[in-house]
């Protein structure tokens, strides 16, 4: 990568910053500090244990960040709902406490708002519907609370529809997954389809009358990954009008991956981790499993394949960015931590991609999908009431 491509990938993204789709910094945040702001200093260089701090922010050209309010499937019920909002609370303490880089963005305009005032746009999304307990009047708490997506699942199924990583059971969306879906279009709160069985993309995007977006996921015909997303689902993009926000997590783009990362899991399993745990004393399993066993690694190069492949498919209005930061134990070369988005818009420079295609990427496709989501709510709030449905009334159960 040549200096003069780096700076040219620069000043795009001086002009048009990322519009990055999924940060699990709260969560890491949880684990390593339980919340505690004085005991990890985020305006300080926070690379011994994280892979995001505000000056790597910058440093990335990182414009606006959805923050995950995720928490593991492992929890269930009220428990998952209360873990839920004490994410949400962090988010909102963290956005309060540093008004100098970040505000707290609730639509597309705050969004363009805080971009103006040179500071980061903080959006929230949940990360699998286990957060809303089965109850449409917790998704609209969520809502209310400032959460702008809901990823239909995580890596486990929900009462209410498939994940990509469980056997199915419901060949997609339930009925009232459904009715979850129409709500969250009457809400404004966009439909996040990573994470989701291929059935349940397709099955929401029938369902859905405003555009969708893949927060974390890349293209399932570069890296055959149940994660990723499917051709015949990208084609579909450009009517429902959604983005795919291609990930960096090297299982999930680069193929000799996949198999390494299913021995390291196993390993973490072994001794008494979570394969997704990042803190320090995980970290140092994952680093001695690699040593043993040197890990495939993926590059700049490797992600870039998935967004010419998004491109090639979806079109250049439908593709964007979800790094998942602080949600993976590996990160690719040239992109290991927040600082390092100028690498791949460089990569793409280098592949041609123009600057008014690279705009798309980072920016523009995302904010269009959020607006798009809040055309479609002023539009369905003006002849529908909320919904009081529950699942025991719709699916029987």
């Amino acid at each position: 990568m040549t200096p003069e491509l780096l700076d040219r990938a620069r000043a795009v993204l001086r002009t048009t910053p990322v519009l990055d789709g999924h940060n699990d910094l709260p969560w890491a945040m949880r684990a390593q500090a339980g919340y505690d702001l004085d005991a990890v200093d985020l305006t300080a260089d926070q690379s011994h244990r994280l892979h995001t701090d505000f000056g790597r922010l910058r440093a990335g050209g990182v414009g606006a960040q959805f923050w995950s309010v995720y928490v593991p499937a492992e929890l269930s019920g009220d428990g998952a709902v209360s873990a839920t909002l004490e994410q949400v609370d962090f988010v909102r303490a963290m956005t309060a406490r540093h008004p100098e880089h970040l505000r707290l963005a609730l639509t597309a305009d705050e969004v363009e708002a805080a971009r103006a005032e040179g500071r980061i746009a903080s959006l929230m999304g949940a990360e699998g519907g286990h957060s809303i307990n089965s109850s449409l009047a917790t998704l609209r708490a969520l809502y209310e609370l400032g959460v702008r997506y809901l990823t239909l699942t995580h890596n486990s199924n929900v009462p209410w529809a498939d994940s990509a990583t469980d056997e199915p059971v419901h060949g997609g969306l339930s009925p009232f997954g459904e009715e979850v879906v129409r709500e969250m279009n009457r809400l404004g709160m966009l439909v996040d389809l990573s994470h989701v069985s291929a059935d349940t993309m397709r099955d929401a995007l029938r369902v859905s009358e405003a555009p969708v977006l893949f927060s974390h996921s890349s293209a399932r015909a570069v890296c055959d990954h149940p994660r990723n997303v499917p051709d015949d689902v990208l084609a579909q993009l450009p009517a429902n009008g959604g983005v795919a926000m291609v990930t960096f997590v090297p299982k999930f783009v680069l193929p000799a991956a996949v198999e390494w990362t299913l021995a390291a899991d196993e390993n973490m399993r072994a001794h008494g981790l979570h394969p997704l745990e990042t803190t320090p004393a995980a970290m140092a399993v994952q680093r001695a499993h690699e040593a043993a066993h040197p890990r495939p690694v993926a590059t700049a190069g490797t992600v870039a394949d998935h967004l010419d492949h998004v491109r090639e498919v979806a079109g250049i209005d439908h593709v964007g960015i979800g790094g998942d930061y602080d949600g993976t134990a590996f990160t690719p070369s040239g992109l290991e931590d927040v600082s390092g988005y100028p690498v791949l818009v460089a990569e793409l420079l280098r592949r041609g991609w123009s600057e008014a295609d690279l705009a798309k990427l980072t920016w523009h496709n995302a904010l269009r999908v959020l607006r798009g989501a809040e055309t479609v709510a002023t539009r369905l709030r003006a002849g529908r009431r909320p919904s009081n449905a529950t699942r025991e009334q719709v699916d029987g159960a």
